[in-house]
């Protein structure tokens, strides 16, 4: 149906098949196009399929762009093209491929092939489990890792769309990734969302490090190839943790903060000539490649952090000060979004203020955000500290101060 609606107003379509987003955003650049199509939930049921869009750039329309594109729909503001108009269609197979030439450049190949040194001191490959969850990132990574010369494991790899548990990368619905990864004597376990954008990880010891960590460890990877990363800038969105800002005042670098939303981060990144970036659901973004999170590119930053420092997952996360994030919801009640601002900002005189994306409170060692979602009627509060009482602490103080049951 989306083919035949692009035909019919006049474009040339190439369709790429089952692909990754990440993969669909650099074939708009490679293949010159002025746009890209995704047909997806993501991680959501199939009731949820919908069009995630791409521009010239790789990126996501930002705020303003996708409302243009929803009125025009809401508006049935369409222009077909007369039968002699219709362009051909074309098909193209090679975006496995382009992908991988695309990430390869950025990481030591040879030294990931050659492994990491076993308990009696010769060497071995490194070991990965692989859980792509049956969505479109399975056989993509399965061929990067595959030039990579790591041991695969793969559960859950067939594109089938028949999910193998709930398929968001998430701590609960991992425990069979890992399970293998102590089973197998793994150095890492992977965990993909379908459309393969986002990436959890799970340590040498089957402990989900989770999907916070992704971003950290690879903004740390970067900064420490160096050499010149003094005043480099990076950027997270206001709901993504503090480890990154950490990792970068240790290499004098400065993390730019934006409103949620994959296409705020990208923009940032490209307007300040950003080294890496992403959010904090497991999402890098690392503009040599590509403009969107990527999964693939997370993996292979990840292997050739393990290659170059040659010490277990588990150590280098210990080096990273850690915290502890609490998620609250609650359903938005009428008025709610017009008192938030002023409410919340008298009663944290104290701290200092964010209001590009509802309101952000922060202190030296913990903030508490909360805003509106974009996607549903609710109010999200998302509190990070040092540990999980204080930051549970922050959820029920924001909860008290804007009258909400406790």
């Amino acid at each position: 149906a989306a083919v035949a609606g692009l035909l019919g107003v006049g474009c040339r379509v190439t369709t790429l098949g089952i692909a990754t987003t990440p993969g669909v955003a650099i074939m708009v650049g490679h293949l010159a196009a002025q746009g890209g199509m995704v047909i997806t939930a993501s991680h959501n049921p199939i009731i949820w399929n919908g069009i995630k869009a791409l521009r010239h750039d790789g990126i996501a329309p930002p705020v303003d762009q996708a409302q243009e594109i929803i009125e025009r729909f809401k508006h049935d503001d369409v222009t077909y093209v007369d039968v002699e108009q219709l362009a051909t269609l074309a098909q193209d197979d090679t975006t496995t491929c382009v992908h991988i030439d695309r990430i390869l450049p950025h990481v030591n190949v040879a030294a990931i092939r050659r492994g990491i040194a076993s308990r009696d001191g010769k060497p071995r490959k490194f070991k990965v489990v692989l859980d792509s969850v049956n969505g479109a990132g399975g056989p993509s990574t399965a061929a990067l890792l595959d030039e990579l010369g790591v041991e695969l494991v793969h559960l859950n790899a067939e594109p089938t769309g028949r999910f193998a548990h709930t398929p968001e990368p998430t701590r609960e619905n991992l425990t069979g990734l890992a399970d293998a990864v102590r089973e197998h004597g793994a150095d890492i376990g992977f965990a993909q969302d379908p459309d393969a954008d986002r990436l959890a990880i799970v340590d040498e010891i089957g402990r989900y490090i989770g999907e916070e960590y992704t971003l950290a460890l690879a903004a740390l990877h970067v900064l420490s190839k160096g050499p010149a990363t003094k005043g480099a800038k990076l950027a997270a969105n206001l709901s993504t943790s503090r480890m990154i800002d950490d990792i970068a005042a240790r290499f004098g670098a400065q993390v730019l903060r934006t409103a949620v939303g994959e296409a705020n981060v990208a923009g940032a990144i490209r307007d300040n000539h950003g080294l890496i970036g992403g959010e904090g659901n497991g999402g890098v973004i690392f503009p040599p490649c590509v403009m969107v999170r990527d999964s693939l590119v997370g993996i292979a930053l990840m292997l050739d952090m393990l290659a170059a420092r040659a010490t277990p997952l588990s150590q280098i996360v210990a080096e990273i000060p850690s915290y502890a994030i609490v998620k609250d919801k609650v359903a938005l009640q009428p008025g709610m979004a017009t008192t938030l601002t002023p409410t919340l900002r008298a009663a944290f005189s104290d701290a200092r203020i964010d209001l590009q994306d509802g309101v952000r409170i922060d202190w030296p060692d913990r903030w508490v955000h909360v805003r509106t979602s974009n996607t549903e009627p609710i109010l999200r509060i998302i509190a990070e500290a040092r540990d999980e009482t204080e930051a549970a602490a922050l959820v029920a103080k924001v909860r008290d101060v804007l009258g909400l049951p406790a």
